[in-house]
């Protein structure tokens, strides 16, 4: 599916087209790389993409992959929003929001009613997820295990 934007509200620019399913291989790895994100190798990308329950990828008028994300799920109730990239050249048009906005209404139309949507926002993203309705969840407190 193919859906190309709007350039109206802080909606992404109609010159770029957001397209279902991941990106390819070498875009994904590309993309965390550069937008700030912690690199992967190419067999920590594969498994990401082949484990993924949705993913999205924005491509620019010139062919280019500049956004992605994805999320994953178990497909009943818990479904985890990740891999939000954008290309720094691309950033501030409202690509991200489109990425974010499409995962979680593909989450809503699929998955069973009451599915519960989680991300871990980091500062340069946290003002767009609040502005998606995206609340912390304090008093908990997100975990993880260091990198074995």
């Amino acid at each position: 599916m193919r859906v190309t934007g709007i350039d109206q509200t802080g909606r992404m620019d109609a010159s770029y087209t957001l397209v279902s399913g991941p990106p390819p291989l070498a875009d994904y790895l590309r993309l965390r790389r550069d937008s700030g994100l912690t690199p992967k190798t190419a067999e920590q990308g594969a498994g990401a993409i082949a484990g993924s329950w949705t993913a999205c990828h924005v491509v620019a008028a010139d062919g280019s992959v500049v956004a992605m994300g994805r999320a994953i799920g178990d497909g009943g109730w818990y479904f985890h929003i990740a891999d939000i990239a954008t290309d720094p050249a691309h950033q501030r048009h409202g690509i991200g929001r489109s990425v974010v906005e499409w995962l979680v209404a593909d989450i809503r139309a699929r998955a069973p009613e009451g599915a519960y949507v989680t991300l871990v926002g980091d500062p340069p993203g946290q003002r767009l997820y609040r502005s998606l309705g995206f609340e912390d969840v304090a008093p908990s407190l997100g975990m993880a295990l260091p990198n074995h």
